[in-house]
This record gives C-alpha cells, structure tokens and sequence, in this order.
C-alpha cells in the first residue's frame, strides 16, 4: 500500500490536498451544467427547397435529385441522406458523423446550392439552410389565443413580433408557428373579361411589377429648406392596387378593377390550433446546441414577460379575452399567463 505509506511519510501534503478540494468542490458544482436531456453530438443540416405549384414527383426529379448528386459531390463526412418531397415543397437532411465542423459543412452545402440553382427550373429560389442535431427538440410551448383578435394577427404577433424577443435567448430555436393564416395580397382574376381584352395573366403579373416599386427620388432645395421628393410609385393601400393601369387601347384606359380583384388575403391554410375552443397560433421552442433545457426555460418565461408589455391592447386585455401561456411539452395546463 504505497499510497498509505506515502500518507504517513508527508501528512501535511494530504491534508492541504483535502482542504484544497472541499474548497473546490461548492465552485465546481456551481459551474457545473445542468440539464434534463441528453446531449446527443450527430449534427444534422436540411436543405429546404421551395417551388409553389409543383408536383412531389417533379419536385424529386428536377430539384432534389439534383441538389443530392451536388451535395454528395462537395460535402465532406457526410453519414448519409434523407429526402422528402411534398407538393411544392422539398426537403433533404444530410446527417453527418460525429466531431464533423458543421460550420464548414454549411459553408460547403450553401456553396454548392447556389451552384446548383442555375441548372434546376426557371424561378427556383435558393434554399432554407437549417443546422440542428439529434438534441433539438420542443422542450416548451408558446400558445396566443383570443376572442377578438383574428388567426392572421395572431400569426403575425407570434411569427413577426414574438420571435424577434426569443431570438435572444441563448440556446432557443423558434420555427414558424403553428395554426394561424399566413397574410399575403391575392389578386382574383376574371378570366373571361382577360380574354374578351385580349389578356392573359402574364399581362396582370407585369402591370403589377411595373408599377408597384419604389424609386429613389433625391430632395429639391426651396430657400433655405431641403424637401424629400416622394415618388408616386408606390401604392399607399392595399384598395389602390386595384386602380392600376392594365392596358391603354385608343385612348381608353383598362384598369386592374376591370379584370381583376385585388385585396388583403392569406395562403390556403394546413393547419388549426385551437385553445378553449377558439382559433390561435402556437410556437414550439427547441432546444438548440449545447445550451441547458433549465436556463433556456428561465430565459423564454422571461422575455415573455417583457415582450407582454409592448402587445396590442387587446391581447392584454384585463378581462383575459387572449391569454398568453407557457405550457410544458409534458403537462396539459398553462403555467403562466402574461
């Protein structure tokens, strides 16, 4: 037992040892990390393909096949690869072997995207990169309810408003939210009265783009003053859209009222999220890196707190016509209301 002899030959050394390590032992437990999951190191990078209209088969051929042989081609230590393609829609997870720089592996995948965007379709954009590993996963919920309040307002607040506050807190990953309509400005057309002018949609597409733009107008100098000058380029509300000219024949002026319908819309809606029986949104919050399940938490109920107080007024209404509330994955009643 050569330890035990060296003990009793230097007994101040092993004293000073244990003073040294209960003095060590409150500071390494207070940095020490705390968690609930695991933290599981296989980095994962999706690669989000957009093409509105077409077809999941079209998609595969023409986009994500592609995008694979590109991907395989210049990205290094690369596990293997998934693909999914819906209408419209198309996307590829490309799952790496542990310990690889995912940073550089975006840098590769963005490069050979934007590569591969000059050989797919007329119109394809570039793609929707996401890093994220087998760790990211919903870990508190966000849900915006009300009795007054539409599903496109509430969309906005939690897509265009809320996630602005949470993207400041460390380790938080925040999708777009569930339920909800998404606002875009439709135009309906009139197709028979397109056709007994002679035009076709196209026509409505270019008349739009023409004259839906803003021109930098520079400023004019009147005495001692200097004015911005306002181009009339743009349309000030959504109604004016629909006084544009379409075509001039003859002196007569065709306006987009004449063969189309312009107004303040959204896009078709996939999904509902329901909260004490009334239309809402609900945003997921993930678990990103190697931040902690506990102080993530601490910090989403925390700029809850302090983005309720810059909400429309009806959503903080006294009367608690909507309710904001944090909801654990695993329990079935709101935790806090703002």
């Amino acid at each position: 037992m050569w330890i035990v002899a060296l003990a009793l030959r230097r007994p101040y050394t092993f004293i000073v040892m244990a003073l040294v390590i209960i003095i060590l032992t409150p500071i390494t437990i207070l940095r020490t990390a705390t968690d609930i999951f695991p933290d599981i190191d296989i980095p994962v990078v999706s690669v989000v393909w957009f093409y509105t209209g077409m077809s999941p088969q079209d998609m595969a051929d023409r986009i994500v096949a592609n995008s694979e042989r590109g991907i395989t081609t210049t990205v290094n230590d690369i596990e293997h690869m998934e693909s999914q393609s819906v209408y419209g829609l198309g996307v590829i997870k490309v799952f790496f072997r542990p310990g690889t720089n995912v940073q550089g592996a975006i840098a590769q995948i963005t490069a050979i995207a934007q590569t591969t965007v000059r050989s797919l379709p007329p119109g394809t954009t570039p793609p929707l990169i996401i890093s994220y590993s087998a760790s990211t996963t919903p870990i508190i919920q966000l849900g915006l309810s009300s009795k007054t309040l539409p599903e496109q307002q509430l969309f906005d607040l939690g897509q265009n408003f809320l996630r602005n506050y949470l993207a400041t807190v460390p380790g938080a990953a925040t999708p777009y939210p569930y339920g909800g309509k998404i606002r875009q400005i439709q135009v309906d057309l009139d197709l028979p009265k397109l056709q007994a002018y002679g035009l076709g949609p196209n026509d409505i597409v270019n008349a739009v783009n023409a004259q839906n733009i803003i021109l930098p107008s520079g400023t004019i100098k009147m005495g001692s003053l200097e004015y911005n000058v306002e181009m009339n380029g743009t349309p000030q509300t959504i109604a004016e859209l629909n006084d544009l000219p379409v075509k001039t024949t003859n002196g007569s002026t065709l306006y987009m009222r004449d063969v189309a319908h312009i107004r303040d819309g959204f896009a078709p809606q996939t999904n509902i999220v329901r909260a004490n029986g009334n239309r809402g949104a609900l945003m997921s919050i993930y678990k990103n890196g190697n931040a902690s399940t506990l102080q993530i938490v601490a910090g989403v109920k925390r700029i809850v707190e302090q983005a309720a107080q810059a909400l429309p007024r009806r959503l903080r209404s006294p009367r608690c016509l909507t309710s904001l509330c944090l909801c654990a994955l695993r329990s079935t009643a709101c935790c806090e209301k703002a």
